[in-house]
């Protein structure tokens, strides 16, 4: 009998767990196509949107490149946040070299709201163009057409939201590795889920919309007491499977610097995970959904060889591990995929081994953030 109900279950959870891998993730791997066209005729004014607390170093790296963009029609807009590291004299410095280059200085921030948020706010109203284009500033564009290609379904499309990929650079270890897998699955989640109609988040590293919305929307109201989500909160709250595209390109992309610590990883993760508290029932509906039928398929499915096996039904043990390898395959084969499109790179031969950690990663790290009461940016 708890054989039988066991199969039941193990039969159900597949079902729904192939409906996403094939279905809902599949289509990027499998079935996009990029659709911007190479030959663009609107250049609508952009500027490029920086928050930025003591973040002189990056700075000093980031500014040439975004100066260097291949767009006629741009500015960047660098947000000194209550920096004390020289940042000031560094932007100072740096605006004699780059007619590009603004910049607006944040002193202090309103007991009543958040210091990233209150940031924004105050750069998105003076900038100068109704395009924005947000990033961080250990982000790295890594190509000459970024600011081309993740404007265009705004400016060529009408389009308010236009959700991109970011990456962190590849480095040594296995917190590294884990970091490259759980990046790219969180990307393949919420471009899969925009490519169905039904965007649920983006992330600020590599994001756009329009500053008239924005001001419409009066900022962040209803966001501001949240320390976390002024990139996927505002785009939960606001983007439509008709007013959001998604950007898939590898020219398109940011590289970031990763943590180097698990301590410093988890504390990061946190803080998103408790923003999806507040994400629409709806999407943490369809995230949980597959969340809860992965744990069962593992849980399951493990439970079933080992009674199988004590049972010596192997007959029956052998379609349980013939599932279990086919759905790594497949799930290997839509993460490939999915990176070739979205980064230039392929190789994933570590998914089966990371799909497993993620089940401890998402029931025990996001359990901590979604139930923290505070969190902080900087």
């Amino acid at each position: 009998m708890l054989l039988d109900i066991l199969w039941i279950v193990f039969l159900l959870v597949l079902g729904v767990q192939l409906f996403y891998i094939l279905i809902i993730f599949g289509r990027i791997s499998f079935f996009y196509r990029n659709k911007i066209s190479s030959s663009q005729n609107n250049y609508e004014g952009v500027t490029v949107i920086v928050a930025a607390h003591n973040e002189k170093e990056n700075l000093r790296k980031l500014i040439p490149i975004l100066c260097g963009q291949d767009y006629p029609n741009f500015d960047v807009m660098i947000i000194n946040d209550r920096s004390n590291d020289g940042t000031r004299a560094l932007l100072e410095e740096m605006m004699s070299h780059y007619p590009k280059l603004r910049t607006v200085t944040v002193k202090y921030t309103p007991n009543h709201v958040t210091s990233k948020k209150y940031a924004l706010t105050l750069g998105i109203k003076v900038a100068k163009n109704d395009v924005l284009l947000l990033t961080d500033a250990d982000c790295l564009p890594q190509s000459d057409k970024w600011i081309r290609l993740m404007t265009a379904p705004i400016r060529q499309e009408n389009k308010i939201f236009a959700l991109g990929f970011s990456q962190y650079s590849k480095g040594k270890g296995i917190l590294n590795k884990w970091i490259q897998f759980e990046t790219l699955w969180t990307g393949l989640q919420y471009i899969s889920f925009a490519l169905w109609k039904s965007p649920f988040m983006g992330v600020g590293r590599n994001l756009s919309y329009r500053k008239s919305f924005f001001m419409e929307q009066k900022a962040f109201k209803g966001l501001w007491h949240i320390e976390c989500g002024d990139d996927d909160l505002f785009v939960n709250q606001y983007a439509t499977g008709s007013n959001t595209a998604v950007v898939v390109d590898p020219e398109s992309i940011t590289i970031s610097t990763p943590k180097t610590s698990w301590g410093a990883y988890f504390r990061q993760k946190k803080r998103h995970f408790h923003a999806g508290k507040y994400y629409k029932s709806a999407d943490k509906q369809k995230i949980g959904l597959y969340s809860f039928s992965h744990l069962l398929f593992w849980t399951i499915g493990f439970s079933l060889l080992v009674i199988l096996g004590i049972e010596q039904i192997w007959e029956q043990f052998a379609i349980i591990l013939g599932i279990i390898i086919v759905r790594s395959i497949l799930l290997t084969s839509v993460f490939t995929s999915a990176r070739k499109k979205l980064e230039g790179k392929s190789s994933m031969f570590w998914t089966s081994f990371f799909d497993l950690m993620y089940i401890a990663y998402f029931w025990i790290v996001g359990a901590f953030g979604y139930q923290s009461k505070k969190v902080r940016w900087k």
